[in-house]
């Protein structure tokens, strides 16, 4: 099922959604397409004059860090604490299961290293 995005014109839901519609190409929109998109670059972005200097851009970066951290949503205490727990039973449970594998590896070579030598008479 193909449909046509009506902010880009794209086509939507198949393997081609990446190329322009046909009907944006042969009406010339896609001109308009890639105005429209520098357009709306600079919608809500903060710009940022020509000259600044080195300070300046550095405390604007802290000012937005400082204004993205307030819109984070932080996990409680309690979720953190089972989170770790989680983590804590799941490395253990693998570094047992790979610590097992690597024993069983082990055995089966040194078994066949001494069956090889066997057959060949070796020491």
């Amino acid at each position: 099922m193909k449909r046509e995005d009506q902010a880009t014109g794209m086509s939507v839901g198949d393997e081609s959604s990446l190329a322009p519609s046909s009907s944006r190409v042969e009406s010339g929109q896609v001109a308009r397409l890639s105005e429209d998109s520098e357009e709306r670059k600079g919608r809500g972005a903060r710009q940022e004059s020509p000259g600044a200097g080195f300070f300046d851009r550095t405390w604007q970066f802290v000012h937005d860090v400082r204004g993205e951290l307030r819109r984070v949503t932080w996990p409680t205490a309690n979720e953190v604490k089972n989170i770790t727990i989680i983590t804590l039973i799941t490395v253990i449970f693998f570094a047992a299961y790979l610590f097992l594998v690597d024993q069983l590896f082990t055995l089966l070579v040194t078994q066949l290293e001494r069956a090889i030598n066997w057959l060949l008479g070796g020491a």
